[in-house]
């Protein structure tokens, strides 16, 4: 029996499946035993998966070859399936942190897409790594998303880890799955959450009304759990700056819990952050708070850094970004004026 718990809605990009082999199965090799009853997958995909640990039997890994039996409980852990679109290398310049042979981390900027979807099939990351790469079997797939196991939303800068291949890829998807993975992100918000250090616990799923975005759902029949915890860093009254750890990974799930909580992270032109929610009503405030909007015209949120095991070492690997430039700006300017 299939039973599919999908990902794809969440900034980790895989999939997770669970099979319950029925009484009457015959004795076969567990590659083929899936390759028939997953969708758009290939036996060489699951060959990988089952070579990074990735397919379990009764909880333990099993190899390739494996004869499933009648009882059997499988689970297994895929990267995203191909998607059948023409993808073309570009020549864009990538703000590399680290490389080697199996992984590369790279410091995206505000602006750039991560993966080609509807409206961009230009100019996003995937673009710019197929041609970086493109000597590279994963990026010559024709895949939308080659060795992505999570990403950033538009117009949120900071790091972000790609895997270079098949066995890679799958092992940094177990870890993004078991939550394994530490990521820490720099926010600035309408004013300052009290407590001021705690924990933000909601399910997240698509907007009833506007499926483009996403919301908290009190109750456990909507979305997915989520977990955000966070921690003031510096206060000026009407906006502060937070540090925001993931516990879980839903899709915008930093953007949407601030907002749930009433403190949208600023200019945040999808949950609320983009209107005058803290200050007077004074010309001079609200005309200082319009020029602050200029500085930053995206959300600001930055995913300042990201630590892993290696997949190949197991090393425990940690990257860090500054803030990127528009952020400094924005946080001098609400210093300067809170000291006046």
């Amino acid at each position: 029996m299939k039973n599919p718990e999908e990902e794809l809605t969440g900034q980790e990009l895989f999939e997770h499946y669970r099979f319950t082999v029925d009484a009457g199965q015959s004795s076969a090799r567990i590659d083929k035993y899936l390759t028939a009853r997953i969708e758009n997958t290939s036996r060489t995909r699951v060959q990988y998966a089952s070579l990074a640990g990735n397919i379990l039997v009764n909880n333990i890994p099993v190899k390739p070859s494996y004869k499933v039996k009648p009882g059997d409980v499988i689970q297994i852990l895929l990267p995203t399936p191909p998607r059948e679109i023409e993808l073309i290398p570009e020549d864009i310049p990538l703000n590399i942190l680290y490389e080697d042979d199996d992984v590369i981390v790279i410091n995206k900027e505000a602006g750039m897409v991560v993966h080609p979807a509807y409206g961009n099939y230009t100019g996003t990351l995937v673009n710019a790594l197929m041609y970086h790469f493109r000597d590279l079997p994963l990026f010559r797939t024709g895949e939308a998303r080659p060795g992505l196991v999570h990403r950033l939303d538009k117009n949120t800068s900071g790091i972000m880890v790609v895997a270079k291949n098949e066995i890679a890829q799958n092992k940094l998807a177990r870890q993004f799955f078991n939550r394994t993975t530490g990521r820490i992100y720099n926010a600035v918000v309408w004013g300052t959450p009290r407590p001021p250090e705690g924990t933000i616990t909601g399910n997240i799923g698509r907007n009833l009304k506007d499926r483009k975005i996403m919301q908290v759902f009190e109750g456990e029949e909507h979305g997915k759990h989520a977990v955000t915890h966070y921690r003031v860093l510096e206060s000026f009254g009407y906006v502060s700056l937070i540090e925001c750890r993931l516990e879980t990974g839903r899709t915008h799930q930093i953007r949407v819990h601030l907002s749930h909580i009433r403190h949208p992270v600023f200019n945040d032109n999808e949950y609320g952050g983009d209107r005058i929610l803290r200050g007077t009503t004074f010309s001079r405030y609200q005309q200082f708070v319009r020029n602050c909007f200029e500085i930053i015209p995206r959300q600001a949120l930055h995913a300042r850094t990201l630590a892993f095991n290696h997949p190949s070492t197991g090393e425990r690997l940690s990257f860090e970004s500054d803030l990127p430039d528009d952020m400094k700006l924005l946080l001098e300017k609400w210093r300067e004026y809170t000291a006046q």
